[in-house]
């Protein structure tokens, strides 16, 4: 509920607007005093002020001033029993939203109260985007139809009902925990709600202290303004912190109690500030090695560990990857304005063969890649980077020490030669066709060698 403060020294005035925006569903709160309003702007959390020009001792602009000085985004419209256009103009170039002059209707004040407040929410996700935020979606911009990647989707709608549920999102780097993040806010009663994300390992333990919580002005030396922290800028909504593992002991014990108490407190303040957001945590980290290496908590990973989703890696749902290269590669297609219709058999058993450790990211990078580079209908293995072809980085090579009782070369080029087909057919499961592309070997020669071998029949 968006709470608004009156600040007017007309004691009617302030019960009729508190009449009006308690009828619009706003919780309105209302003081006389310079200074009060002052005092409760800076400790409270207030959405929006109506201010009155005229209050006697102290002019409106002298605390539109102050207000402004002590938190540059707070949202004032004036109100003016005078109507000057010199007083109007005056607190638009101090930073008022707008004004309004008395006597004034209920619907006018109605209609800029919710003007405001949209122009608040406006703000609040310019910000968001700029710190890297997207559009929100809910399991639309999730593809795959494996076993695997199925019970994630299952997960995720199940721990969408409840709102309140705290979720750890594990997963190797790539595999999408954002997305799946993102999707669990889409999914809940908190989707009209801000979804605010923070890389828990970009920043050092000061700067990602004042991000989470926010400071007051003169907190330390360069606080010149009060900030408003992620905590609440999230309220209502969901917080993401990702990469949690990286984030700083001490740091680690603030977020533990709010986990508790659902209460914050900014950086130089005195009081405790109620909040209610859903916290999303995830890691690429083993959070369980932490622990014992003490670099973290054990009480807070049970406190994030509610309800744990694990994303699994691309190598362990192949099947998914023809429907996950078709998706990047109808986006980079309109991005760079190419007509590729898809890829050759040949080239998508290549790319299905590959173990991909930078999961989806490396894919959609490989596919964006091949855009930028290629023009024709259709992708061959040669538009395939050579990385994907195996053909770079060199393999390890074998200590090339010879003991002093010499060798048998043609032995050792055949342990040698038996161990990298038997690899490759591992990550084939033993499809002769693909393992010979993968090694760049006629598939005759790789069937004479498999037997030789004694691989077993492989499929042709």
């Amino acid at each position: 509920m968006k709470r608004i403060l009156i600040v007017d020294d007309e004691a009617f005035i302030r019960e009729n607007l508190e009449r009006v925006l308690t009828e619009d569903g706003y919780q309105p709160l209302s003081t006389g005093e310079s200074d009060e309003a002052i005092r409760r702007v800076s400790e409270e959390k207030i959405d929006l002020v109506l201010l009155d020009l005229n209050l006697g001792s102290k002019s409106g602009l002298d605390v539109l001033r102050q207000l402004k000085e002590n938190d540059p985004e707070v949202l004032v419209i004036i109100i003016t029993g005078y109507g000057t256009v010199e007083s109007a103009v005056e607190a638009l170039k101090l930073g008022a939203y707008d004004y309004i002059k008395k006597p004034f209707k209920a619907d006018a004040i109605r209609l800029i109260v919710r003007l405001a407040l949209e122009t608040q929410n406006l703000r609040r996700e310019v910000r968001q985007l700029k710190r890297g935020g997207k559009g929100l979606s809910g399991l639309a911009d999730m593809v795959g139809a494996s076993p695997k990647i199925q019970q994630v989707y299952h997960q995720i709608q199940e721990v969408a009902k409840h709102e309140n549920a705290t979720v750890l999102i594990t997963g190797e780097s790539g595999t999408g925990k954002e997305l799946v993040a993102r999707a669990i806010h889409t999914l809940s009663p908190r989707k009209d709600q801000p979804f605010v994300e923070i890389n828990c390992g970009s920043l050092p333990f000061n700067l990602l202290e004042t991000e989470l919580f926010g400071h007051e002005r003169g907190a330390f030396t360069d606080a010149k303004s009060r900030k408003t922290g992620l905590f609440e800028e999230s309220n209502g909504g969901s917080i993401f912190l990702d990469e949690i593992g990286e984030m700083d002991l001490n740091l680690q014990v603030k977020l533990l109690r709010v986990l508790e108490d659902r209460r914050i407190r900014r950086l130089g303040g005195t009081r405790n500030i109620d909040i209610d957001v859903r916290v999303i945590a995830a890691t690429n980290c083993n959070l369980k090695e932490a622990i014992d290496d003490k670099s973290f908590r054990e009480d807070l990973y049970y406190r994030l560990n509610v309800f744990p989703i694990d994303v699994p890696p691309l190598r362990e749902r192949r099947e998914d990857i023809p429907a996950l290269l078709e998706l990047f590669l109808q986006r980079y297609n309109r991005e760079f304005h190419r007509h590729i219709v898809g890829f050759s058999s040949e080239a998508l058993a290549l790319l299905e063969c590959y173990h991909w450790p930078g999961n989806i990211r490396e894919l959609r990078n490989i596919v964006e890649r091949i855009c930028i580079m290629h023009q024709s209908e259709e992708i061959q293995p040669d538009d395939i980077p050579r990385e994907i072809l195996g053909e770079a980085p060199s393999p390890d090579l074998p200590s090339l020490e010879i003991p002093p009782g010499g060798i048998y070369l043609d032995e050792v080029i055949a342990g040698i030669e038996k161990e990298l087909i038997g690899k490759a057919m591992s990550l084939t499961a033993g499809n002769v066709a693909k393992t010979a592309r993968l090694l760049n070997v006629p598939r005759g020669t790789l069937r004479y060698k498999v037997d030789k071998y004694g691989f077993g029949d492989g499929d042709v």
